[in-house]
């Protein structure tokens, strides 16, 4: 089933922290850049050795831990009885525990909830283990990479070499001088000198149920990898560049850009930290309209006396609260697949869920003391969501796709050896041959 586009889908998924989306539309415009500064500094190995290393990390990096995940689904929980969709996160409160088997929306899942509670050291086994071997297995994929770039990079030069050999031997026979032909065939595009040469969740608990949080791991996997297999000091300071400007980028500056523009726009009386799904829509103006959103956020401060109450107020049946609906848009509440019911085996944040409650009650502020119509309001509240989700994506693609290969692509050829060092070091062994 294809799930429904929007452009409040859109907007909601690029300004997600937490989604794989973003993280691959940063990635290709990174890998798209490398690749065609690599292919910029002249020579056709190092391009095509940088194509395989991008595009073939890249579709390791965002499908390996979630294709090995289910397989071991299958191979793991399946024999076990375990419902892999049973989060282990509800089994930490009891009294949680309780309501989510009391509101479970079928019997299906109910049962899946009582088997894995039945057997909690079990399942929270298979988490721990899902994790680690699809970590461990996505790892491992790359060094294959790793290994088939190395070989197939290798080879080509060779060939190139031994093609160079030929021709240079027929030159020589027709009495043409060596140095200007091999320096002719050597380099055709550039002919220039040469310069010198226990089963427990803490710590562990963000990077096993955050999808980047986990491909953190894989990525630190494969930077170490980089560095330390580095084939010569050229190859190592082009990872440093590249893999310090990807962390940086891919990581920690769109939050940090997300934050610092959340805070500019509060400062203008427009607060944009709601999912762009819920600003978005026509819902969320209609209450400020009419003034029943007030009436929602009391009726669910009341319900928030304890943890299990808060909880057991988000997940009843037909609860047609708005705050409680914008959870659910903003996938704070997570909803079985194709219907409008709650399913109670997946871990509900509370802290997110009271997030969206005061960020409601914060906007509502800003609209009252805004002196504006609700029309008026929320044209400004949807401009500057926009505006903040673009501006963020297109500083970190622009850092990405242009500015680091660009810096690498001057570091080389300023420095001072701008010919592909892992072509003359594999031709000087053959040399020596």
């Amino acid at each position: 089933m294809i799930p429904n586009i929007t452009v409040s889908t859109i907007y909601s998924t690029l300004g997600n922290n937490s989604s794989r989306v973003p993280l691959a539309i940063k990635d290709i415009a990174n890998s798209c850049g490398l690749t065609a500064a690599s292919y910029l500094s002249g020579d056709n190995a190092e391009g095509q050795d940088r194509f395989i290393d991008e595009f073939g990390t890249q579709a390791i990096w965002l499908w390996g831990i979630p294709g090995f995940q289910k397989v071991l689904d299958l191979a793991m929980y399946k024999p076990a009885k375990i419902d892999p969709k049973v989060d282990v996160r509800i089994f930490k409160n009891p009294e949680i525990l309780e309501a989510a088997k009391e509101f479970a929306p079928t019997k299906e899942i109910l049962k899946s909830i009582e088997d894995a509670a039945a057997n909690q050291k079990l399942t929270k086994g298979l988490t721990v283990a899902k994790f680690a071997i699809s970590t461990f297995l996505t790892a491992a994929t790359y060094l294959g990479l790793t290994k088939f770039r190395h070989n197939y990079t290798e080879k080509q030069i060779q060939k190139d070499y031994f093609e160079k050999q030929a021709l240079n031997n027929k030159l020589k026979s027709s009495q043409v001088p060596f140095s200007s032909a091999f320096a002719e065939v050597h380099n055709p595009k550039h002919n220039k000198n040469e310069k010198g040469q226990n089963v427990s969740f803490t710590g562990l608990q963000d990077f096993i149920f955050d999808p980047v949080k986990n491909l953190m791991i894989v990525d630190g996997t494969i930077t170490g990898e980089r560095l330390t297999h580095a084939k010569n000091p050229q190859d190592f300071m082009g990872y440093v560049i590249k893999e310090g400007s990807f962390w940086a980028f891919m990581y920690f500056a769109g939050e940090w850009i997300s934050n610092a523009l959340e805070k500019s726009a509060d400062k203008k009386g427009t607060s944009i930290d709601l999912d762009a799904r819920v600003i978005f829509g026509d819902e969320l103006k209609n209450s400020f309209k009419d003034g029943s959103i007030k009436k929602h956020l009391e009726e669910f401060k009341k319900a928030d006396v304890s943890d299990v109450d808060i909880y057991k107020f988000a997940v009843k049946p037909n609860n047609k609260n708005l705050v409680v609906e914008f959870a659910k848009k903003s996938d704070v509440i997570e909803l079985v697949k194709g219907s409008d019911m709650v399913d109670t085996r997946r871990y509900i944040d509370l802290k997110s869920l009271r997030g969206v409650g005061e960020k409601l009650e914060k906007l509502l502020g800003q609209y009252e003391s805004s002196g504006k119509s609700a029309d008026e309001f929320f044209k400004a509240v949807t401009k500057l969501k926009k505006s903040a989700v673009l501006k963020n994506i297109g500083a970190c693609i622009g850092a990405l796709g242009v500015v680091a290969p660009a810096i690498m692509l001057l570091t080389r050829k300023f420095g001072d050896n701008s010919d592909y060092q892992v072509r003359k070091d594999i031709e000087k062994k053959l040399a020596q041959k």
